[in-house]
């Protein structure tokens, strides 16, 4: 055996190349529409009909093949406590860099999920919306740092988690405007009773932080990872600003519309180019792609955000 077999075989992943699992979507018909995709797809994201059919649509199967088996569980140790406890939602995380497609794929399986027998009841929550706000942030002195763990409401995400989990109905989240680059006073998103929830943000599978028992992970029943090389996420980072830079930005309620007026579209890209090196790139080396190991499920993109390997943790 070479070492690199060795490696290999002590690996907890089954590595999946992209033909391969591709066929296993082949025995379902589509349930989205060309239409319904393009209403999906991120800024700057690539997604078309056979994207969706032979990576996302097989990885909405494995998914709603593990909330059966959540729920069969949750029936036989139901039976086996004597309890009659209420069976709570089937929650999935994913993480992944800024720009690297997290928020597609969220929107994505969450359609297709919904699609599927047992799940009719499929709702998102990004994480944003625990981000502190501006003025918190300035406080804190933490604005250059948005996006690292610290720049969260930690405590309030994790309660808000472990109340979802607990089968508590009507549980709010705040609500994130990436408009105006921050929390919206006085606004809530209120989950029901979902089937399954979808948790979608950049540190959802940290590790408990100092002082904490819990992790926010803790409380997901399958976990994802979007994973690429961090110079082509760049390359997306700074491609999605430019399209911003030529039309949202230009909207006077955008928060980085004063600069609009105060640079060039070059000196706004090299601002742009900063903004990766200075907080995105050092963000996702020390505490984003640290986590990449947690996930039950990784999904490994080349260029044009084409998913090239899924790589699953065996059983």
């Amino acid at each position: 055996m070479s070492a690199a077999q060795g490696l290999e075989s002590l690996s907890p992943y089954l590595a999946i190349e992209r033909d391969d699992w591709a066929e296993l979507g082949n025995s379902t018909d589509l349930p989205l529409t060309e239409a319904e995709i393009a209403k999906l797809r991120g800024l700057g994201d690539f997604l078309d009909i056979k994207e969706v059919t032979e990576v996302y649509l097989p990885v909405s199967q494995l998914l709603s093949l593990y909330a059966a088996s959540a729920g069969a569980l949750h029936q036989n140790t139901e039976k086996f406590y004597g309890e009659r406890a209420k069976r709570t939602p089937f929650i999935i995380g994913i993480a992944g860099s800024v720009a690297v497609g997290k928020s597609t794929a969220a929107r994505l399986l969450r359609e297709l999920m919904a699609r599927w027998e047992g799940t009719p009841n499929v709702e998102l929550v990004t994480t944003d919306g625990f981000l502190y706000p501006n003025q918190e942030l300035e406080r804190r002195g933490l604005m250059a740092r948005k996006g690292f763990p610290e720049s969260y409401d930690r405590k309030r995400l994790l309660q808000f988690i472990a109340d979802i989990k607990s089968g508590k109905t009507g549980v709010t989240a705040p609500v994130y405007d990436h408009l105006a680059y921050d929390i919206l006073p006085g606004e809530e998103l209120v989950v029901g009773a979902p089937d399954v929830l979808i948790v979608e943000g950049l540190n959802v599978l940290q590790p408990p932080s100092v002082g904490q028992e819990l992790a926010l992970s803790d409380y997901f029943d399958f976990t994802i990872y979007i994973d690429a090389d961090p110079e082509t996420i760049r390359q997306w980072y700074l491609s999605r600003f430019e399209t911003l830079w030529e039309t949202a930005f230009l909207n006077p309620k955008s928060y980085f519309h004063q600069l609009t007026n105060e640079l060039t579209k070059e000196q706004a890209m090299d601002r742009a180019a900063g903004f990766w090196s200075d907080i995105n790139l050092p963000n996702l080396r020390q505490n984003i792609e640290p986590t990449r190991s947690r996930a039950t499920l990784v999904m490994q993109k080349s260029e044009q955000h084409r998913v090239e390997r899924v790589q699953v943790r065996k059983i």
